[in-house]
């Protein structure tokens, strides 16, 4: 079942986490911003012909350890023209302990909830 978890979590870390090896390299732009050598924001736009488009939307804080604590990722709605959130996810640092706590954005509470299967706790011997 933990096997289960961070196979589970490891998908979508490396969804959130997309790089431009992992599409057609002509299809998305990334614009990072990073403040103080951190990176705080990145908006993904998709290339269409010579125009950009809006496509996703991640925004990363850290603590003063500089250690990431929350992963938002937002999708862009062409419909209402506007970024929605879609997932966050925040990581606790105890010890050599992380734990990730995934949620999925509930439009009707207008609140993030937690996916509690997806939760996984793993020790990290480098911390």
């Amino acid at each position: 079942m933990k096997t289960l978890k961070t196979l589970i979590l490891s998908s979508i870390l490396a969804v959130c986490g997309m790089n431009v090896n992992a599409f057609n390299s002509n299809n998305l732009v990334y614009n990072s911003q990073e403040v103080d050598g951190l990176m705080v924001g990145q908006t993904v736009y998709k290339a269409d012909g010579a125009l950009l488009a809006n496509y996703m939307k991640y925004n990363y804080k850290y603590d003063d350890q500089k250690r990431m604590i929350e992963n938002e990722a937002l999708k862009w709605n062409s419909e209402q023209n506007k970024w929605e959130k879609d997932i966050c996810i925040h990581y606790t640092y105890q010890g050599k302990t992380l734990t990730t706590e995934y949620y999925k954005w509930n439009k009707k509470k207008g609140a993030y909830v937690i996916v509690p299967e997806l939760t996984v706790t793993m020790d990290n011997p480098n911390m």
